[in-house]
């Protein structure tokens, strides 16, 4: 219909002699009086062709011919906005779309032929995974269902870091308890890993290995027995909100050499030294971004000859545009906002096309239990963990609080709220409306037998009270909402619009009677409400939240 409009407008200036390179754009104006289109055009416009914008805007308007059916009436409003009120008729036979194509209602090719990866959640295996993580973890999956439907081949990648610091010190934190265990008196440091899940690796590795262990010369039984416990935790974890992944990437590979004897890291490292971005001083290998216009270079090695996270990242990303992504998605927490733009600037020096790469930074969760905020702290070992807020209030609702608010925006996660059965709760509302509606259709099927999987779609052409036209046009709207929140990467996008599609279902329901009305309008808005349950079932598979047929 947009391409329709516009090209209407277009040969209504060629009628009234005018020529212009200048775009013709449409919107949704906010308000229903003003049409289910506007265009600025007429503004846009008047000065080059001498006359006043609603003068123009009204030489257009008797200049467009439409086909019979689509749109009902033009108006002009404002300074010269020329509106378009689209034809009942027209939006109900765009409807039938929904109930024809079902499932695949809102997919799209956009990504056909291209190759995606999203990154997410890549927590270090250093602990349970806390609530925090996942908020990264549900933005990343459901940005992943997005690319799906826009046609993309997704991989769903997690990045395994398994080297560095911080495992270095997981290693010794699980030995010093194992000594522990074997009835060693030890020091332990404030620094390193307090939890109890430490001390269960280690009475674990006692149990199996009894005190042969304790005079092991380094750490590597102990860091691999918590990386594979942790990380297994990890995996339980994320299985319970539905998130998979299909590939991880261990960091360590960045540290192996090849034939030629040169890693990863190390090849990062030369190629950016001999584009001229390396400095040596202080002990340290530095990325000359001054270079770029910043205040300060980075650091990539230490003086103490262990990489900052900047280079291995920088030689993870490498990988990514080596195995051959076009999309290339990152999930980071707000602890990333300040490292990132220097990998993408390392990549296009390299020769790589950062601009396909995009990130989309989460920022931190708190919980409010009755009020209270509980403080989070992995290495403390007081961390609120993942596990008990999905004891506490589901898979779904933990999912779905999780997104309901934009990504850029401090999460203030109440337990309470996502525990209550009532509209209050934005996880109750939604799956009431599916429900609701598989209610009223089990109950038509046993009153009237009817079949929602019936051809009868063209019912719906009898319906054009504005409850009905109303909810229609938001069900239209599906495909465009995965578009606009995948390009922003602002799965909350689908969270508000599928809000609006209950808000108006539950508004068409209590205002047009279904089962009581004559025949054919009944057949009709129980086909209307087909298609609403069919657009929740798609937007809560993005979401990954389930559909309940009862409450």
């Amino acid at each position: 219909m947009q391409e329709y409009l516009i090209e209407t407008l277009r040969k209504a200036l060629v009628r009234n002699g005018i020529e212009t390179s200048k775009p013709i754009t449409l919107e949704k104006p906010a308000r229903k009086e003003f049409g289910d289109f506007s265009t600025n055009i007429a503004l846009v416009l008047a000065k080059e062709c001498g006359k006043q914008p609603r003068d123009l805007a009204r030489e257009l308007q008797e200049s467009m011919e439409f086909r019979k059916g689509t749109v009902e009436k033009t108006t002009i409003a404002g300074p010269g906005f020329i509106n378009f009120h689209l034809a009942p008729s027209f939006i109900m036979q765009s409807l039938e779309q929904v109930l024809a194509e079902r499932d695949g209602f809102g997919r799209s090719c956009t990504g056909k032929g291209q190759k995606a990866v999203v990154e997410y959640v890549s927590a270090n295996p250093t602990g349970p995974l806390t609530i925090g993580r996942g908020r990264g973890g549900v933005l990343g999956d459901c940005l992943a269902n997005l690319l799906d439907m826009q046609g993309f081949d997704v991989t769903r990648e997690y990045y395994f870091n398994d080297a560095g610091r911080q495992m270095t010190i997981l290693g010794e934190s699980v030995r010093l308890r194992y000594l522990e265990v074997c009835g060693q008196k030890v020091d332990y440091p404030e620094t390193h890993y307090q939890g109890g899940y430490i001390r269960e690796i280690a009475r674990k590795l006692h149990d199996n290995h009894g005190s042969e262990l304790a005079d092991a010369g380094s750490t590597d039984a102990f860091k691999k027995a918590a990386e594979t416990a942790i990380f297994t935790s990890i995996k339980n974890t994320l299985h319970r909100l539905n998130i998979h992944h299909d590939s991880f990437f261990n960091e360590h590979k960045l540290y192996l050499e090849d034939e030629s004897g040169s890693s990863p890291n190390q090849q990062v490292i030369d190629a950016l030294r001999e584009k001229g971005f390396i400095s040596e001083y202080d002990g340290a290998t530095w990325f000359t971004t001054t270079k770029l216009g910043q205040e300060k270079n980075k650091v990539l090695i230490k003086s103490t000859g262990e990489p900052s996270y900047r280079l291995p990242d920088i030689a993870y990303h490498v990988t990514k545009f080596k195995r051959g992504f076009s999309e290339i998605v990152n999930v980071f927490g707000a602890d990333h906002i300040d490292e990132y733009p220097d990998v993408i600037e390392a990549l296009n020096i390299l020769g790589y096309d950062g601009s396909r790469i995009r990130v989309a930074i989460n920022q931190f969760v708190t919980t409010t239990v009755n009020g209270e905020t509980v403080k989070m702290s992995t290495r403390k070992g007081n961390a609120d963990l993942l596990d008990d807020l999905i004891d506490d209030v589901g898979a779904d609702a933990t999912r779905l609080f999780f997104i309901m608010r934009s990504r850029d925006s401090h999460l203030n996660f109440d337990v309470e709220l996502a525990k209550k059965q009532s509209k209050d709760n934005p996880v109750f509302y939604l799956q009431y409306a599916h429900a609701r509606i598989c209610s009223l259709l089990k109950i038509a099927k046993k009153e009237i037998g009817f079949n929602p999987v019936a051809s009868g779609a063209y019912h719906l052409q009898k319906l054009d009270s504005s409850h009905e036209l109303q909810l229609s046009l938001a069900l239209l709207d599906f495909p465009e909402v995965i578009s606009t929140a995948s390009r922003l990467l602002e799965p909350q996008k689908m969270v508000d619009y599928l809000h609006q599609v209950a808000e108006l279902y539950h508004r068409f329901y209590q205002e047009c009677p279904i089962l009581k009305a004559e025949k054919e309008i009944c057949l009709a808005r129980l086909f209307l409400s087909v298609a609403t349950r069919q657009v929740l079932r798609n937007g809560f598979r993005i979401l990954g939240i389930t559909a309940p047929e009862t409450m």
